[in-house]
């Protein structure tokens, strides 16, 4: 197959993943380092992945997030000083995360959504994406991630890196995205964590809400929650995509997803 008409994948570490979500600022270098591993082990062995990075913001810029409610709107000089100290923190990780890219051998770009995404009322209504779509094509590895965006309605907002996938999925029609966390799938029995669900279609959805819960570290852009909810909608958008939930905490679990192996929990039609 020609790997420029292959269809991608998408594949999101998680900030719980690589940062500490309970110290703010605090990055897990260890775990950058492993997972760089992984993704080149991956794509090494398959020369034709056609892989779209994307990674949370963590302890990073979910903090001063928080603080300044930047996700909800942004209009006091107070909020704009608030929105500069997000994007700064957001830009701040991406940096590491493309130094341990980098060290792991990667051709890795990173794709800022600050400087390419608008949004309105907190949803993508202008993203040039042929950058992305070259990138892809040339064999390139593109990195984008939860920033601060300008917005229409809000004059500014944050978008979650979920939030980009959804309108990168419609316009790029991956095979399969991969949202690497720390929790090993969907607790079917939070916060008893005792079951997990194999299996997530639309029919599940009503008993499930009741059942989910959300992220009990800083997380402004939702939680467990939000993640199934976006992706059950996302499924219904983009014929025959398959979404995991899965734990990239285990040494090869990232790479095992990237190769094909089933992974924590699958959210499909």
């Amino acid at each position: 197959m020609n790997p420029q008409t292959r269809q991608p994948v998408f594949l999101k570490l998680g900030g719980s993943l690589i940062t500490d979500k309970a110290r703010p600022h605090t990055p897990r270098p260890e775990v950058l380092a492993r997972l760089g591993a992984e993704i080149a082990q991956a794509r090494q062995e398959d020369p034709e992945l056609r892989l779209l990075l994307g990674h949370g913001s963590g302890s990073f810029g979910h903090v001063p997030a928080r603080k300044y409610g930047t996700r909800s709107g942004v209009h006091t000089e107070q909020e704009w000083a608030g929105f500069v100290e997000v994007w700064r923190e957001a830009w701040e990780l991406n940096r590491l995360v493309m130094q341990s890219l980098e060290q792991a051998g990667l051709p890795a770009v990173a794709l800022s959504p600050f400087s390419a995404v608008v949004s309105s009322a907190g949803r993508v209504v202008e993203w040039n994406l042929e950058g992305v779509r070259k990138a892809l094509s040339a064999g390139l590895l593109p990195v984008i991630y939860g920033d601060v965006i300008f917005d229409r309605e809000w004059g500014g907002t944050i978008l979650s890196t979920e939030d980009l996938f959804d309108h990168l999925a419609v316009a790029l029609r991956p095979a399969r995205i991969l949202l690497a966390g720390l929790e090993p799938g969907v607790w079917s029995d939070y916060p008893a964590c005792s079951e997990l669900a194999p299996k997530i279609t639309p029919g599940d959805w009503l008993e499930l809400q009741s059942k989910l819960a959300g992220s009990a570290a800083t997380d402004v852009t939702g939680g467990m929650l939000s993640k199934v909810r976006t992706s059950l909608d996302l499924i219904e958008k983009v014929e025959g995509l398959q979404i995991y939930i899965f734990s990239g905490e285990v040494d090869g679990s990232v790479y095992r997803a990237l190769t094909g192996k089933q992974a924590g929990s699958l959210i499909s039609c």
